[in-house]
């Protein structure tokens, strides 16, 4: 029976978790194991009749999780079991080079590294198929004028399809944040037991650069008995910066479906309930979802960080913690991912309510293009704009028509035409350099997607 919720089939997808499940984890030890052993015996430091035999075992599958349990109740110490068992099906000629050199958090931490790396593989052309449906959302509505708000107000207006621009100019620098912290995070150990190199003297360099390129990491170019923490912790920063992003995003849908402003909803599929009591709701639990996971995202990230200081060469204080920070990590944020994209998938977009809203202040929102035209016809600033507050002060006030009041006030209307007038209350007027930006993101996002070789494809 489970018990936390990314045990079951509730959070995540399967493939994601089955990079953390027991028998990966430990398939992850013995393909390090093997490649360790081979690279040993071509530098002739172990007999290649060794490696031979410790690669094929490492593959056979007759070591098994269960048995690595056994031992690992007698040893109390889990790399110790893996290493063990090993050994155990080992002829006496193999036994004393199995694990040769090495020490429990070479395996431990580059087998994290080789985690990582595939973790990152399947929430990278997630993040480029969400990154491409913004966009897709962001030409289809780059020339509809909507309500832009700043402290929860009306404060002028904005290209609706601008906001899924930024989004998808957001999620394809966590593509590059991704990239560039590879070769920071993703690293493999030979090093032994405080980082010198062990029993390998010299030659432990070459085995751990040959290792590292075997397995797709990179080789620590300097660590104690660990891989500093340092290291770890961007790869969950960048995830956290990622989970904060669809947090971003999730507020902004959630915003827009209160019923007030009713300018997005979320998909709503035949047969969901919104409530269990009011039949007519139509909550938006998908983004709620990914707000709530991205608070226990976020707080794994202090876990990482409290990681880094370490006793001398190390201590096992960030042992236990990070069999929950990785795995749960990871799990959440391939859920979040999960949940955006069918948010996205199915988003829809009311125009109607979009245009009801610039109207809702009955002209107030083109107050900042009236102040504009009056200081370009050589009205001092500050004059020009008491001017306007006080008219639209007495319009809210008297809930009147900010622009009738505009057209009867002879201030304004003695540097303005009626024509003049008529184009600074037209909504189209006023989306400036939206469309070309976002072209520009557009352009941006598909050569960063396609110098990544992620899958996509813009409409």
């Amino acid at each position: 029976m489970s018990i936390l919720p990314i045990d079951s089939c509730r959070y995540g997808s399967e493939e994601m978790k089955e990079i953390f499940k027991e028998d990966m984890k430990l398939q992850y030890q013995l393909n390090f194991e093997a490649e360790v052993a081979i690279t040993q015996a071509r530098l002739n430091i172990i007999p290649p009749a060794a490696a031979k035999e410790i690669s094929v075992l490492a593959k056979s599958k007759m070591i098994t999780s269960k048995r690595v349990k056994q031992l690992e109740r007698i040893s109390e110490h889990d790399t110790a079991a893996v290493v063990e068992a090993i050994s155990e099906r080992c002829s006496s000629v193999t036994k004393p080079w199995v694990h040769f050199g090495l020490t429990s958090n070479d395996v431990i931490d580059s087998c994290t590294s080789m985690q990582i790396r595939d973790a990152f593989a399947i929430l990278e052309p997630k993040l480029s198929k969400l990154s491409l449906a913004m966009l897709n959302k962001a030409r289809e509505f780059r020339r509809v004028p909507a309500v832009g708000r700043t402290h929860g107000q009306h404060a002028s207006i904005i290209s609706f399809g601008l906001k899924f621009a930024v989004w998808a100019s957001e999620l394809a620098q966590h593509l590059d944040r991704i990239e560039e912290g590879k070769k920071r995070f993703l690293m493999c150990k030979t090093l032994g037991v405080v980082g010198t190199g062990s029993l390998m003297g010299t030659r432990a360099i070459e085995v751990q650069e040959k290792v590292a390129e075997r397995l797709g990491l990179n080789p620590i170019e300097a660590a104690t008995q660990v891989i500093p923490r340092e290291r770890f912790a961007e790869s969950q920063f960048v995830l956290s910066l990622i989970g904060c992003t669809l947090d971003k995003i999730a507020v902004e849908i959630r915003n827009l479906q209160r019923t007030e402003i009713g300018e997005v909803e979320e998909p709503f599929r035949k047969g969901q309930m919104g409530s269990s009591a009011v039949p007519v709701k139509r909550n938006p639990i998908k983004s709620e979802r990914v707000s709530s996971l991205a608070r226990i995202l976020r707080s794994l990230l202090s876990v990482a960080m409290e990681n880094i200081p370490l006793w001398h060469e190390r201590d096992l204080t960030n042992s236990a913690n990070e069999r929950f920070t990785f795995p749960m990590s990871f799990i959440l944020i391939d859920e979040m991912l999960n949940t955006m994209l069918r948010i996205f998938e199915g988003l829809k977009v009311n125009p109607q309510r979009i245009k009801e809203n610039i109207n809702k202040t009955k002209g107030q929102i083109y107050s900042e293009f009236l102040l504009e035209a009056l200081v370009k016809k050589g009205i001092p600033r500050f004059s020009a704009y008491r001017d306007i507050q006080r008219i639209a002060f007495d319009a809210l006030e008297n809930e009147e028509d900010f622009q009738v009041i505009v057209m009867k006030d002879p201030s304004i209307m003695k540097n303005l035409t009626f024509a003049e007038l008529k184009k600074i209350f037209n909504p189209s007027n006023h989306l400036s350099a939206s469309e070309r930006i976002i072209t520009n993101v557009s352009n941006g996002v598909k050569k960063t997607i396609s110098k990544l070789g992620s899958g996509g494809k813009i409409k």
